[in-house]
């Protein structure tokens, strides 16, 4: 297992499209638009000689904004794919607020030797 949860908030705060972007929920009037990041999965995808060899990442990034969210779904598109990453979901979320809110899921194969990261096309 290897952890690239932080450089994945790199991008997205390098992105610079968001006010804010955390592990946590938005909670209260905060600052739009916004992201949250969710590691959903991280573990061993491949092992040789009884180590690690290949790891498998999957992120869930939640968007919020007041108007629309496409652009801004396309900058985390940028912001990912330059990791490594490659999206296999995106949706619209129904949300009894005021905004709008898209659900977006990324997914990767990472050597953790070499930490390059690789996309297998398994949807």
């Amino acid at each position: 297992m290897i952890n690239v949860k932080d450089q994945v908030y790199s991008a997205l705060v390098e992105a610079d499209v968001f006010e804010s972007v955390s592990d946590l929920y938005p909670v209260g009037s905060g600052a739009f638009p916004c992201a949250q990041i969710t590691e959903e999965a991280n573990q061993v995808y491949t092992k040789t000689d009884n180590e690690e060899k290949y790891s498998y990442l999957r992120y869930r990034i939640d968007i919020w904004a007041t108007g629309s969210t496409s652009a801004l779904a396309l900058a985390v598109d940028t912001a990912l794919a330059a990791l490594g990453l490659t999206r296999t979901e995106c949706a619209d979320v129904p949300d009894p607020a005021i905004q709008r809110h898209k659900q977006m899921r990324y997914e990767g194969i990472i050597d953790v030797t070499t930490q390059e990261m690789y996309w297998t096309g398994n949807q």
